[in-house]
Protein backbone atom coordinates (compact mmCIF):
# COMPACT_ATOMS: atom_id res chain seq x y z
CA UNK A 1 0.00 0.00 0.00
CA UNK A 2 1.18 3.41 -1.22
CA UNK A 3 2.76 5.28 2.15
CA UNK A 4 0.80 8.27 1.63
CA UNK A 5 -2.38 6.26 1.74
CA UNK A 6 -4.60 8.09 4.83
CA UNK A 7 -7.41 5.38 6.92
CA UNK A 8 -9.86 6.47 8.85
CA UNK A 9 -11.18 3.96 11.18
CA UNK A 10 -14.49 4.40 12.75
CA UNK A 11 -14.18 2.56 16.22
CA UNK A 12 -11.02 1.75 15.36
CA UNK A 13 -9.82 1.26 19.22
CA UNK A 14 -10.49 -2.04 20.27
CA UNK A 15 -11.28 -5.77 19.26
CA UNK A 16 -12.13 -6.10 15.49
CA UNK A 17 -11.70 -2.56 14.74
CA UNK A 18 -8.15 -2.58 16.79
CA UNK A 19 -7.43 -5.44 14.38
CA UNK A 20 -8.30 -3.28 11.08
CA UNK A 21 -6.44 -0.29 12.16
CA UNK A 22 -3.08 -2.35 13.09
CA UNK A 23 -3.46 -4.14 9.72
CA UNK A 24 -3.56 -1.09 7.81
CA UNK A 25 -0.74 0.49 10.01
CA UNK A 26 1.11 -3.01 8.96
CA UNK A 27 0.51 -2.13 5.38
CA UNK A 28 2.07 1.01 5.79
CA UNK A 29 -0.37 3.59 5.66
CA UNK A 30 -1.24 6.63 7.68
CA UNK A 31 -4.12 5.26 10.17
CA UNK A 32 -6.78 7.68 11.96
CA UNK A 33 -8.70 5.74 14.54
CA UNK A 34 -11.52 7.63 16.08
CA UNK A 35 -14.19 6.35 18.67
CA UNK A 36 -15.90 8.37 21.78
CA UNK A 37 -12.68 6.15 24.24
CA UNK A 38 -8.94 5.88 23.70
CA UNK A 39 -7.86 2.47 23.49
CA UNK A 40 -6.79 0.78 26.69
CA UNK A 41 -2.65 0.51 25.15
CA UNK A 42 -1.46 2.60 22.32
CA UNK A 43 -1.37 1.28 19.20
CA UNK A 44 2.05 1.23 17.14
CA UNK A 45 1.22 3.17 13.57
CA UNK A 46 -2.40 3.83 14.61
CA UNK A 47 -3.22 7.81 15.96
CA UNK A 48 -6.40 8.64 17.76
CA UNK A 49 -9.15 10.79 17.37
CA UNK A 50 -11.92 11.17 20.15
CA UNK A 51 -15.07 11.51 17.58
CA UNK A 52 -18.90 10.59 19.10
CA UNK A 53 -20.40 9.43 15.45
CA UNK A 54 -23.69 9.84 16.11
CA UNK A 55 -22.81 13.68 16.51
CA UNK A 56 -22.92 14.51 12.27
CA UNK A 57 -21.75 17.89 13.10
CA UNK A 58 -18.78 16.82 14.65
CA UNK A 59 -18.03 14.26 12.20
CA UNK A 60 -18.48 16.47 9.73
CA UNK A 61 -15.92 18.76 11.15
CA UNK A 62 -13.44 15.87 11.61
CA UNK A 63 -13.32 14.40 7.37
CA UNK A 64 -13.55 18.63 6.36
CA UNK A 65 -10.32 19.19 8.64
CA UNK A 66 -8.53 15.75 6.65
CA UNK A 67 -5.73 17.04 4.13
CA UNK A 68 -6.51 13.53 2.26
CA UNK A 69 -7.95 10.68 3.05
CA UNK A 70 -8.08 7.29 0.56
CA UNK A 71 -10.05 4.78 2.66
CA UNK A 72 -12.88 5.10 5.12
CA UNK A 73 -13.40 1.64 7.23
CA UNK A 74 -17.01 2.34 8.68
CA UNK A 75 -16.16 -0.42 11.51
CA UNK A 76 -18.18 1.57 14.25
CA UNK A 77 -21.14 -0.46 15.84
CA UNK A 78 -22.43 -3.16 18.07
CA UNK A 79 -25.68 -4.04 20.27
CA UNK A 80 -26.32 -5.34 23.68
CA UNK A 81 -28.13 -8.92 23.80
CA UNK A 82 -31.95 -7.53 24.21
CA UNK A 83 -34.56 -9.75 22.89
CA UNK A 84 -37.17 -7.35 21.11
CA UNK A 85 -39.92 -7.22 23.66
CA UNK A 86 -37.22 -6.42 26.86
CA UNK A 87 -37.28 -2.60 25.43
CA UNK A 88 -39.36 -0.24 23.55
CA UNK A 89 -38.65 0.69 19.37
CA UNK A 90 -37.21 4.10 20.74
CA UNK A 91 -34.41 1.58 22.14
CA UNK A 92 -34.23 -0.41 19.31
CA UNK A 93 -33.66 2.50 17.18
CA UNK A 94 -30.50 3.61 18.95
CA UNK A 95 -29.07 0.39 17.60
CA UNK A 96 -30.12 1.23 13.79
CA UNK A 97 -28.75 4.04 14.38
CA UNK A 98 -25.30 3.68 15.12
CA UNK A 99 -25.13 0.51 12.94
CA UNK A 100 -26.76 2.06 10.09
CA UNK A 101 -26.75 5.87 9.78
CA UNK A 102 -23.50 6.57 11.67
CA UNK A 103 -21.52 4.69 8.51
CA UNK A 104 -23.73 6.98 6.19
CA UNK A 105 -23.29 9.81 8.10
CA UNK A 106 -19.55 9.24 7.81
CA UNK A 107 -19.82 8.48 4.13
CA UNK A 108 -21.01 11.40 3.19
CA UNK A 109 -18.85 13.76 5.17
CA UNK A 110 -15.79 11.61 3.30
CA UNK A 111 -17.14 11.83 0.11
CA UNK A 112 -15.51 14.39 -1.44
CA UNK A 113 -11.86 13.84 -0.16
CA UNK A 114 -12.55 9.79 -1.55
CA UNK A 115 -14.13 10.97 -5.19
CA UNK A 116 -10.56 13.11 -5.24
CA UNK A 117 -8.71 10.35 -4.52
CA UNK A 118 -10.29 7.87 -6.11
CA UNK A 119 -10.45 5.93 -3.57
CA UNK A 120 -12.49 3.09 -1.23
CA UNK A 121 -15.40 2.36 1.63
CA UNK A 122 -15.31 -0.39 3.61
CA UNK A 123 -18.47 -1.37 5.24
CA UNK A 124 -17.94 -4.08 8.48
CA UNK A 125 -21.15 -5.80 8.19
CA UNK A 126 -22.49 -8.94 9.62
CA UNK A 127 -23.82 -12.30 9.19
CA UNK A 128 -26.61 -11.18 11.38
CA UNK A 129 -27.30 -9.05 8.53
CA UNK A 130 -28.32 -12.47 6.81
CA UNK A 131 -29.88 -14.87 8.98
CA UNK A 132 -32.65 -15.13 11.91
CA UNK A 133 -30.78 -12.59 14.73
CA UNK A 134 -32.81 -13.62 17.92
CA UNK A 135 -31.31 -11.28 21.25
CA UNK A 136 -29.94 -8.87 18.39
CA UNK A 137 -32.95 -8.18 16.28
CA UNK A 138 -32.32 -4.53 15.64
CA UNK A 139 -28.92 -5.16 14.70
CA UNK A 140 -29.16 -7.52 12.29
CA UNK A 141 -31.86 -5.72 10.58
CA UNK A 142 -29.02 -2.78 10.54
CA UNK A 143 -26.24 -4.76 9.38
CA UNK A 144 -28.79 -5.93 6.12
CA UNK A 145 -29.41 -2.47 5.98
CA UNK A 146 -25.96 -1.65 5.41
CA UNK A 147 -25.03 -4.52 3.07
CA UNK A 148 -27.82 -2.51 0.98
CA UNK A 149 -26.68 1.19 1.69
CA UNK A 150 -23.20 -0.82 0.38
CA UNK A 151 -24.67 -1.94 -3.07
CA UNK A 152 -26.24 1.22 -3.77
CA UNK A 153 -23.63 3.63 -3.00
CA UNK A 154 -21.13 1.82 -4.82
CA UNK A 155 -23.17 2.14 -7.88
CA UNK A 156 -23.86 6.10 -7.16
CA UNK A 157 -20.36 6.84 -6.46
CA UNK A 158 -18.99 4.69 -9.53
CA UNK A 159 -16.23 4.92 -11.10
CA UNK A 160 -14.26 7.45 -8.62
CA UNK A 161 -15.26 5.72 -5.28
CA UNK A 162 -15.23 1.66 -4.62
CA UNK A 163 -17.49 0.24 -2.24
CA UNK A 164 -17.38 -2.88 -0.18
CA UNK A 165 -18.75 -5.17 2.38
CA UNK A 166 -16.88 -7.51 4.61
CA UNK A 167 -19.50 -9.78 6.41
CA UNK A 168 -18.01 -10.84 9.63
CA UNK A 169 -18.47 -13.64 11.70
CA UNK A 170 -17.92 -14.52 15.15
CA UNK A 171 -14.71 -13.08 16.21
CA UNK A 172 -12.05 -13.95 19.42
CA UNK A 173 -11.88 -10.46 20.80
CA UNK A 174 -10.87 -9.57 24.76
CA UNK A 175 -14.87 -9.81 24.63
CA UNK A 176 -15.55 -13.21 23.75
CA UNK A 177 -15.75 -14.97 27.47
CA UNK A 178 -18.44 -12.73 28.64
CA UNK A 179 -20.52 -13.31 24.90
CA UNK A 180 -19.82 -17.21 25.10
CA UNK A 181 -19.35 -18.00 28.89
CA UNK A 182 -15.56 -18.75 29.33
CA UNK A 183 -13.14 -20.78 27.35
CA UNK A 184 -14.93 -23.89 27.41
CA UNK A 185 -18.17 -21.55 25.83
CA UNK A 186 -15.20 -20.22 23.14
CA UNK A 187 -14.10 -23.92 22.47
CA UNK A 188 -17.24 -24.84 21.97
CA UNK A 189 -18.45 -22.06 19.69
CA UNK A 190 -15.23 -22.51 17.83
CA UNK A 191 -16.29 -26.28 17.03
CA UNK A 192 -19.64 -24.74 15.27
CA UNK A 193 -17.11 -23.38 12.64
CA UNK A 194 -16.06 -25.25 9.92
CA UNK A 195 -12.76 -24.25 10.01
CA UNK A 196 -12.76 -25.15 13.59
CA UNK A 197 -11.75 -21.46 15.70
CA UNK A 198 -13.46 -17.76 15.62
CA UNK A 199 -11.73 -15.35 13.96
CA UNK A 200 -9.19 -13.19 15.05
CA UNK A 201 -9.41 -9.69 14.73
CA UNK A 202 -6.22 -9.70 12.16
CA UNK A 203 -8.35 -11.99 9.78
CA UNK A 204 -11.07 -9.42 9.27
CA UNK A 205 -8.19 -6.42 8.98
CA UNK A 206 -6.40 -8.37 6.42
CA UNK A 207 -9.57 -8.65 4.26
CA UNK A 208 -9.74 -4.88 4.63
CA UNK A 209 -6.69 -4.16 3.48
CA UNK A 210 -7.58 -6.42 0.07
CA UNK A 211 -10.82 -4.93 -0.28
CA UNK A 212 -8.83 -0.76 0.08
CA UNK A 213 -5.66 -2.07 -2.19
CA UNK A 214 -5.40 -2.16 -5.92
CA UNK A 215 -5.50 -6.24 -5.86
CA UNK A 216 -9.08 -5.65 -5.72
CA UNK A 217 -9.51 -2.68 -8.28
CA UNK A 218 -11.93 -4.30 -10.37
CA UNK A 219 -14.14 -5.36 -6.71
CA UNK A 220 -17.12 -2.41 -5.94
CA UNK A 221 -20.57 -3.29 -4.23
CA UNK A 222 -19.15 -6.68 -3.73
CA UNK A 223 -19.96 -8.53 0.04
CA UNK A 224 -16.89 -10.66 0.94
CA UNK A 225 -17.63 -13.24 3.73
CA UNK A 226 -15.15 -13.73 6.98
CA UNK A 227 -17.19 -15.95 8.30
CA UNK A 228 -14.49 -19.58 8.20
CA UNK A 229 -17.21 -21.43 6.09
CA UNK A 230 -20.26 -19.80 8.00
CA UNK A 231 -22.00 -22.19 10.43
CA UNK A 232 -22.46 -26.03 10.76
CA UNK A 233 -26.09 -26.44 9.52
CA UNK A 234 -27.90 -28.52 12.46
CA UNK A 235 -29.59 -30.96 10.26
CA UNK A 236 -26.34 -32.20 9.91
CA UNK A 237 -26.10 -33.52 13.08
CA UNK A 238 -29.58 -33.92 13.56
CA UNK A 239 -29.53 -36.37 10.90
CA UNK A 240 -26.38 -38.38 12.32
CA UNK A 241 -27.95 -38.45 15.32
CA UNK A 242 -30.89 -40.23 13.42
CA UNK A 243 -28.40 -42.60 11.99
CA UNK A 244 -26.61 -43.23 14.89
CA UNK A 245 -29.97 -44.72 16.50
Amino acid sequence: MPRDTTVVVTGGTRGVGAGIARAFAEAGARVLACARRPPERPLDGVEFTPLDLRDPPAVQGFFAALPRLDVLVNNAGGTPYRLLADADAERHAKVVELNLITPLTASLAAYEHLRRSRGSVVMVGSVSGARPSPGSAAYGAAKAGLASLAASMAVEWAPEVRVNTLVVGMVRTELSSGHYGGPDGVAAVSRTVPLGRLAAPADVGAAAVFLASDAAAYISGASLHVHGGGERPAFLDAATANREK
